[in-house]
């Protein structure tokens, strides 16, 4: 039976690092790997994750099951900076349960989603890659809509068209912060909007937030996610520490629900717990547990947020550089000055992308997609020329 099993094409951004792996250039530029670098080109582990862990090493006296639900502690723990510290269960309706990564709440919150009988989703593109990969594996009909323009701002014509054009009892995909590719934001004005046309059009908003924190901050980056509950009746957050905890290979995600009423929470949840029995029993504990430790932690939890304020600076200070350079050739880096998080998307052509890849040792994906993270101050001017050279 096996053997009836079709070649699968190979992972593009693999295959990109096994090329970067393998050029010899002293001067070349890794753009393509999703991970925050240091200014030295490092990802290391936070000091505020290091302190936790060895608590953790302290102080745990069991690798006993928790369960499907996870680490509840760690689940709750992160409400106040997801939801509001007001009253983050806003009247017990929202309650959550951990995923492995951010992967798995949104493929958990899809199952759901399917489960409770939505035939499709919306989602604008360029998107994560993945989003579209869960949405056909699941089985979910997928309606694309353009999120962005061509002058790097965005569409909100093409968002107002989709949702007009939506059924009630579909879904809507939307990213909280820090939109992975473009890195191109709603601003507040347009959250409002948002979360008004969804609550009219009756659709399930599930909002994945995938980086908060790396944008304009913990609080303002969670303005989209807090407007829309706000002005629905259910909703479906997917959430991930990898980025905001550099968590990466630890898996650190969580699933909130939030319920029409307290009293109908419990089966959905109830439903959660029995997709994620099903797909991976129970979440790893160790990601989980050492976020906990640190959000329990008022040291801890101000050393994270201090460590997390000097990554956005960093990511700032490398979006102002490129802004500030102007026009790089043909192809116009302002705009990347107003984008927020890892990620923007060059208009260069494949050709071009080439060329910068075998002549210049610049490493990107084939979109156009760079991680800002990986320029530093010792090699952005070099990336700006590089760009103009090939564009001009």
């Amino acid at each position: 039976m096996l053997s009836n099993l079709q070649q699968q094409p190979a992972d593009a951004l693999l295959a990109l690092i096994k090329l970067y792996a393998a050029d010899t250039r002293a001067d070349k530029i890794d753009l393509g790997v999703g991970v925050y670098r240091t200014d030295d080109g490092a990802t290391p582990v936070f000091a505020a994750i290091k302190a936790a862990e060895a608590k953790l090493l302290e102080v745990q006296d069991s690798k006993a099951y928790l369960g499907p639900e996870g680490d509840m502690g760690f689940v709750h723990a992160l409400m106040p900076y997801v939801f509001g510290a007001g009253d983050p269960t806003m009247g017990g309706r929202i309650e959550g349960m951990q995923a492995p990564g951010g992967t798995g709440a949104v493929r958990l919150a899809v199952g759901l989603a399917k489960k409770a009988g939505v035939p499709r989703v919306w989602m604008g593109v360029p998107s994560w890659p993945n989003h579209a990969q869960i949405f056909a594996d699941l089985g979910l009909e997928l309606k694309t809509f353009a999120h962005s323009t061509k002058a790097g701002v965005t569409d909100m014509d093409a968002l107002r068209a989709a949702i007009a054009e939506a059924d009630a009892g579909d879904a809507i995909l939307l990213h909280g912060c820090c939109h992975n590719p473009t890195g191109i934001d709603y601003s507040h004005e347009q959250w409002d909007e948002i979360a008004a046309l969804v609550a009219e059009a009756k659709l399930l908003p599930i909002l994945d937030l995938a980086y908060q924190g790396l944008g304009q901050g913990m609080e303002e980056d969670a303005y989209g996610v807090r407007r829309v509950l706000a002005a629905v009746p259910e909703a479906l957050i997917a959430y991930s520490c990898d980025k905001n905890f550099g968590m990466y290979r630890d898996r650190v995600g969580a699933l909130y629900v939030m319920a029409e009423s307290a009293e109908g929470l419990g089966a959905i949840l109830s439903n959660g717990h029995a997709l994620a029995r099903a797909a991976w029993s129970m979440p790893p504990d160790h990601g989980g547990a050492a976020v906990r430790i640190i959000l329990e932690d008022p040291a801890l939890t101000k050393l994270w947020l201090d460590e997390l304020d000097a990554m956005r600076a960093r990511m700032r200070q490398v979006r102002a550089r490129l802004a500030e350079a102007g026009m790089a050739g043909s192809v116009d880096l302002t705009p990347l000055g107003g984008q927020n998080g890892l990620f923007s998307i060059l208009p260069l052509s494949a050709e071009q992308i080439l060329k910068l890849r075998t002549d210049h040792g610049i490493y990107m994906a084939g979109s156009g997609r760079i991680n800002a993270a990986g320029l530093t101050m010792g090699n952005i001017d070099k990336f700006i020329a590089d760009v103009a050279a090939v564009s001009a």
